[in-house]
């Protein structure tokens, strides 16, 4: 990527007056990292406060211990922010007159809260697994994790993993250092969401994702049958036939999506094709590019709208990969220009996009390799605007993948701004 002036937070908040402060600062804390001091840490209560451990991709210092899972800022906005080592010019938090404070250069930037963990968190299933490492919870979503591989890291999958993702390294170092299982059971899950359910009004939706698993009769057959298991056996616990559930899988096929849709209770659907632009994925997503392909994905996205229902069904892209050398765009209004011109191709088919903010890790082929640079603050400003203006302009809502569900998509937190 072409040397670009870059405007500090202050100038970027200033041109862009109508952006919620917040939601840039989270943004920014996205993109450059948060480091903890040992005040701060040792506000950190791990018997009260939800810890880290259990996502399914690693932190950008490679560490496994006992630190925040996330940070709540004043409004409600959550950051998923990554711990980053200090010479990577993270934020700091620190703890300042008895309150948790984002810092940055000894400047206190504002007030900042730790998530408070559930209660089943701690409990252990009938075959003695932890809860937390069977599902996971953002603000109201529980977050089940199926099946921690990815095959396409496997040597004869004729095609490899995406080059931004350690999915597979991270599982390696959790196994080492946490109970931490690779496929959970179907019954760990039922009694886990049964537990989790007794904190009434906590959690409004269910998330499932997973590694792909190109097994089976046909391309993907294994991972959807497990999908079906799982989501028959998370029915089981609702009244109603549909229940608040977001699948977040490969871009099955559309008879194989419409099994899944027909024989359980999942209202929405997301195929993360994580980078716009064919040559570019074909790149950084090998694995993706062999079994299903760009143009594929894309219909596959369209495909399910007529199963699932105008917005109902989005995708998600890791914003920044597009400007990172040597597959990459050469600048950010390049950058720009590629990946909201591809999301108004989805939108005008009733497929929303959203975005997370890049974040280098070590165990990933992008994070091995120094001196990546990540997109500008005002690259993602600009972006989470473009994205939010496509979904109101072909009026889609994002409801399923909001603030309150997910908070990792700056893009769709607009969408309680600006309806």
């Amino acid at each position: 990527m072409s040397a670009e002036k870059r405007l500090s937070f202050d100038e970027v908040t200033a041109k862009y007056p109508d952006f919620p402060r917040l939601l840039a600062l989270k943004i920014d804390m996205h993109r450059r990292g948060v480091a903890y001091t040992d005040r701060a840490l040792s506000a950190f209560d791990p018997s009260v406060h939800q810890g880290g451990g259990t996502h399914i991709f690693g932190t950008r210092d490679g560490k496994l211990t006992a630190r925040p899972e996330a940070l709540t800022l004043r409004d409600g906005t959550s950051v998923i922010a990554t711990p980053t080592p200090i010479e990577q010019n993270p934020y700091i938090v620190d703890l300042i007159d008895d309150k948790l404070m984002i810092t940055d250069r000894g400047e206190a930037i504002d007030e900042t809260f730790f998530w408070d963990k559930p209660d089943y968190y701690d409990k252990r299933t009938s075959s003695g697994a932890i809860m937390q490492n069977v599902v996971s919870a953002r603000p109201q979503r529980l977050y089940v994790v199926p099946n921690r591989y990815c095959h396409f890291w496997t040597e004869n999958s004729g095609g490899g993993g995406c080059k931004f993702c350690d999915i597979v390294n991270n599982l390696k170092t959790q196994r080492e250092e946490i109970e931490m299982p690779t496929r959970i059971t179907i019954k760990d899950v039922g009694e886990t969401i049964d537990e989790a359910l007794k904190e009434k009004g906590r959690f409004t939706a269910i998330a499932l994702t997973s590694g792909s698993d190109y097994r089976g009769e046909k391309p993907f057959d294994k991972e959807v049958d497990f999908y079906i298991e799982i989501l028959q056996a998370i029915g089981e616990r609702f009244e109603t036939d549909r229940f608040p559930a977001q699948l977040i899988c490969t871009a099955f096929s559309k008879e194989q999506i419409k099994r899944i849709y027909d024989n359980t209770g999942v209202t929405s659907l997301t195929y993360n094709i994580e980078v716009f632009g064919e040559s570019i994925f074909n790149a950084v997503c090998p694995g993706k590019a062999k079994w299903v392909g760009y143009k594929e994905w894309k219909k596959r996205l369209c495909d399910a709208v007529e199963i699932f229902g105008e917005s109902r069904v989005n995708t998600g892209i890791v914003a920044g990969v597009e400007l990172a050398p040597p597959y990459g765009v050469k600048s950010e209004e390049e950058g720009l220009k590629l990946l909201l011109s591809e999301a108004e191709d989805l939108a005008k088919n009733g497929v929303s996009s959203v975005n997370v903010v890049w974040q280098p890790r070590p165990g990933s082929f992008f994070g091995a390799k120094h001196n990546q640079t990540i997109g500008s603050l005002e690259y993602y400003v600009r972006l989470s605007i473009g994205l939010q203006e496509l979904r109101l302009k072909y009026g889609l809502s994002i409801d399923f993948d909001d603030y309150r569900r997910c908070g990792n998509h700056a893009d769709s937190d607009l969408a309680r701004v600006f309806q």
